[in-house]
Parts: C-alpha cells; structure tokens; sequence
C-alpha cells in the first residue's frame, strides 16, 4: 500500500517557476514508477510526466518539455516536478500517481489512467498572465 501526498502548489506569474512534490508512504518506493499528471478546468486529465524506479528515465508531454523536470529521491520517499517559465495554460490541479507495473514509457502514452495503482489528492497551480 502506498499512500501519495503532493504539496507545493500556489499562485505565480506567468515566466515564474514552481516546484511541486510528491511524498510517498511506504517502504518500497523505489519499486514504483512515478507519473505526473494534471487536470485544468473543464479538460480531461493528461499526462505531464513520468520518470522510472531509479530515476535515470524520464519522458515528458511536448507541451512541457524543455520547461519542467521530473526527478525524485527515493532515501526521501519523493518525487519532484521542477516547473519553469510557467504559462497560464499550465493552470491546474497536478497530481502524481505510482505503480509497480506500468512503465514510465507507457505512462506517457496511456489514453486511460485508470490502471494506475495509487494516485494523490492534487495540488493546484495558478499561473497568472
């Protein structure tokens, strides 16, 4: 049982940069991978990014990429998502889910999240323009 807690969201500026994080319960942490995913007003939930037990993967949303960054610690039981020259179109609730047996490969391509094993309660980011 692994239990998810994201914190770090809040209010910035449009070119701002934010990081949220991940905390994760549980002894076996390092055996989960680790997606990141966020949910705007009225839209359907879509992937952000993902990274793999040992962090040493990594794969992002074309929407993100060359502006945010997944990495995680996993002697801290966390995972973090660096956000940098944030837009009002990034605007939503984030959220990180884990599991033992999807890949962060597949986490980038998946068009159902609903094989995901665990999944936090969110946090919201606010990008103002």
């Amino acid at each position: 049982q692994v239990q998810l807690v994201e914190s770090g969201g809040g209010l910035v500026q449009a070119g701002g940069s934010l990081r949220v994080s991940c905390a994760a319960s549980g002894r076996t942490f390092s055996s989960y991978r680790v997606g990141w995913f966020r949910q705007a007003p009225g839209k359907e939930r879509e992937f952000v990014a993902s990274i793999s037990r040992g962090g040493g993967i990594t794969y992002y949303a074309d929407s993100v990429k060359g502006r945010f960054i997944v990495s995680r610690d996993n002697a801290q039981n966390t995972v973090y998502l660096q956000m940098n020259s944030l837009k009002p179109e990034d605007t939503a609730v984030y959220y990180c889910a884990a599991d033992p047996i999807i890949s962060a490969q597949a986490m980038s391509v998946m068009t159902s999240y609903s094989g995901m094993d665990y999944w936090g309660k969110g946090t919201l980011v606010t990008v103002s323009s």
